[in-house]
């Protein structure tokens, strides 16, 4: 019998196929003869106790301008799935939590669901890093604009950001002195109303922001490194950076080792660490990107292993 896989997602039509990493796993999940079922958010809810879906089985074609067709949807418990992956994309908000709660019930209904839902709730992809003291630059997260002025006179420059954000979204670098400062603190803040993280700014970025990928632990042997536009200071590819492979360094690796025990224990089978120079900026679990950039930079199948993992995963439970 195939395994049965749902995937909890964002718009499939409104993907970039050609650098979007659910849509590998997909094609992937194809390649093995695997049933999929596409879902979003407003797809999954709860009858009860039970979690159920409304899904719509995929044909995939790796191919931009002609890359799925969708059959007719309809309804089911989730427990008649083998494995779920939750791979909606930020914000986490509200909603997105709700849906935890649901994945949660097909959970105790028989389901694998990856990345776990208590993991997911738990490891807040910027704050997580705070479990990991040694291997992170200065960090502050406060509400308080006298805080965070004074963690800025302390280092001299800081990146300031909302815990909310992704793909560099209202990312901002401060100098001492800065004349926008306040009104930056007030903004990312909603005037004391919410966290700001603020990190000492890191030259190395010129170098580039590396993503690594982890699966169930172990990292991918090379990270792709987004490298910053021309004037910009985000390396991330959706705020124009461009991207370059290389293989992990003796840091990189040591990196991952203090990490990975924490994922395991939460359930984070797929994940992908940020690190600038030295340091490690964000551990990002909701849905980690770069597969398809990685795979075609060295020729590798990334959701390959990563499959690798779930098969042995699910015949452990069998």
């Amino acid at each position: 019998m195939p395994v049965k896989l749902g995937v909890v997602m964002d718009p499939i039509e409104s993907i970039k196929p050609y650098k979007d990493t659910t849509f590998a796993m997909l094609l992937e999940a194809q390649r093995r003869g695997w049933d999929i079922h596409y879902m979003t958010l407003a797809d999954i809810a709860l009858h009860g106790g039970e979690a159920w879906g409304r899904s719509r089985p995929l044909q995939l074609r790796d191919n931009n301008d002609d890359y799925f067709t969708a059959g007719e949807a309809r309804e089911y418990p989730l427990s008649s799935l083998d494995i779920v992956l939750m791979r909606k994309d930020p914000p986490v908000d509200s909603e997105y939590v709700y849906a935890t709660h649901i994945l949660e019930a097909a959970e105790r209904g028989g389901t694998m669901v990856c990345n776990k839902p208590s993991g997911l709730r738990d490891a807040q992809e910027k704050l997580f890093t705070a479990h990991f003291p040694d291997c992170c630059a200065p960090t502050l997260v406060s509400m308080e604009a006298d805080a965070i002025k004074a963690f800025i006179h302390e280092h001299g420059k800081a990146v300031l950001k909302p815990l909310y954000g992704m793909g560099g979204e209202a990312v901002f670098v401060v100098q001492a002195g800065d004349p926008n400062t306040s009104v930056i603190i007030e903004t990312l803040s909603h005037r004391g109303a919410r966290y700001v993280m603020a990190q000492r700014y890191l030259p190395e970025i010129k170098d580039g922001d590396k993503r690594i990928l982890v699966i169930d632990g172990e990292p991918v042997p090379y990270a792709l490194a987004r490298i910053p536009a021309v004037g910009e200071t985000r390396g991330n590819i959706a705020a124009g950076g461009r991207g370059e492979g290389m293989p992990l360094t003796d840091r990189d690796r040591w990196i991952c080792e203090q990490v990975a025990p924490a994922l395991r224990e939460r359930g984070l089978g797929f994940v992908g660490l940020d690190v600038i120079g030295e340091y490690l900026t964000e551990v990002n679990v909701t849905s980690p990107t770069c597969i398809r950039e990685l795979d075609g930079i060295y020729g590798i199948n990334i959701s390959g292993t990563y499959f690798d993992y779930l098969e042995r995963s699910l015949d452990a439970r069998r």
